[in-house]
C-alpha cells in the first residue's frame, strides 16, 4: 500500500544508517516519501501568529495600562516579539522541510519536528488503531491529522497537516492493510 500524492516526494538522502547486518525483511528507519500538504506551513504560521500574539498584547497592555510597569517589561516585550518574528516566519518553512510520511504494507513512516526531530517507523503488525482529527483551524484549511496507535511505549505516530482527502484514503488503507495483517498489535 502506498498512499499519498506522488509528486510530494522528498528530495532528501536517506536516514543515517548504522553498519550492521540486518536480517532479511528487517524494517529500518528511513526517509518518508511524502510531504504534508502545503496549507499546514498556514496551518503551523496561524497557530504561532496567535500565540504570539496574544503573548506580546498581554506585555503592551501592561505597559500602558499600569501605573509603574516593571522595567523588565521592556526586555521581555523585545525578546517575545524577536521569538515570535522567528517562530511565525521561520518554524512554519523548516517543519515544511523536516515533516515526511509513508504508508506501506509493512508500517508507516515518519519524520516530525522543526527543532527536535523526530523519526518513526511504526509496522503495520503493531498497529491497534487509526484515527484522524481536525481541529477548526485544520478544518478551516482543509486539513487533518492521522494518528496511528501502536503498542508502543513511545506512543503514538502523528501524520499532521494532511489534505482531508488524503487523511481519509490513509486512515481507510491502513485499516484495510491492519485487518489483513496476521498478529495481535502487541
Amino acid at each position: 500500500m502506498d498512499t499519498g500524492p506522488t509528486t510530494q516526494t522528498a528530495d532528501m538522502a536517506d536516514a543515517p544508517t548504522t553498519h550492521t547486518t540486518r536480517p532479511a525483511g528487517t524494517l529500518r528507519l528511513r526517509n518518508p516519501r511524502h510531504r504534508v500538504h502545503p496549507r499546514a506551513m498556514l496551518w503551523w504560521t496561524l497557530r504561532s501568529a496567535a500565540f504570539w500574539l496574544v503573548v506580546i498584547v498581554i506585555q503592551i497592555a501592561i505597559r500602558v495600562f499600569a501605573d509603574q510597569p516593571p522595567s523588565w517589561l521592556a526586555v521581555t516585550l523585545t525578546i517575545s516579539v524577536a521569538a515570535g518574528v522567528l517562530q511565525v516566519v521561520v518554524e512554519p518553512q523548516w517543519r515544511y522541510r523536516v515533516h515526511h510520511w509513508e504508508a506501506t504494507q509493512d508500517a508507516v513512516f515518519t519524520r516530525s519536528g522543526w527543532i527536535r526531530q523526530e523519526w518513526r517507523v511504526a509496522p503495520v503488525s503493531r498497529i491497534q488503531t487509526v484515527d484522524t482529527k481536525r481541529g477548526p483551524l485544520e478544518q478551516l484549511l482543509g486539513l487533518a491529522t492521522v494518528t496511528v496507535t501502536t503498542a508502543s511505549a513511545a506512543g503514538p505516530v502523528e501524520i499532521a497537516g494532511l489534505a482531508h482527502e488524503d487523511a481519509a484514503r490513509l486512515v481507510d488503507e491502513l485499516t484495510a492493510t491492519t485487518q489483513a495483517t496476521a498478529g495481535d498489535a502487541t
